[in-house]
């Protein structure tokens, strides 16, 4: 097998509502969408500069359903942008719940955490500086060691 792509694939309450919230939050575009006589949205995909982002509202008849909240979160979103902090702003101003505000990080990367308005957790970030694998490792465990001797 040799994959040739992998797109994250949403579903939201609003389909319509989140590809304006995307688009004026994040700076995504719509590539196109298909819709039922009824305004169901059965797919639409958004460009997130050169990165693809399906979309699509519920289907309960085929178990598609939106996140239900308050069970946690099986999955992020990271997005890599010019300004986390900018960003995030933009995304709480449109709606969004802050859930971690943006900070540095040890694996060299300001960012923070929102949950959109659709129930999707994103964590936001940009680069502070290229970090090796072996470094991040070693960041990563002094920072474990750090917490645990704080306990």
């Amino acid at each position: 097998m040799s994959a040739q792509a992998l797109f994250p694939y949403l579903c939201v309450a609003d389909t319509a509502r989140a590809i304006d919230f995307y688009r004026s939050v994040f700076g995504a575009t719509e590539l196109f969408r298909l819709q039922e006589p009824g305004g169901r949205i059965g797919h639409a995909e958004m460009d997130f500069d050169g990165t693809t982002l399906m979309l699509c509202d519920e289907f309960p008849e085929f178990d598609i359903c939106r996140p239900s909240g308050g069970a946690g979160y099986s999955a992020t979103m990271h997005l890599h942008v010019g300004n986390a902090d900018d960003v995030i702003a933009r995304a709480v101003a449109a709606g969004a719940t802050l859930l971690m505000a943006p900070s540095d990080a040890f694996y060299g990367e300001r960012s923070g955490v929102i949950l959109d308005p659709f129930g999707h957790r994103w964590n936001i970030g940009h680069s502070l500086e290229d970090v090796t694998p072996e470094e991040m490792q070693r960041r990563y465990t002094a920072l474990l060691s750090d917490s645990t001797q704080n306990q």
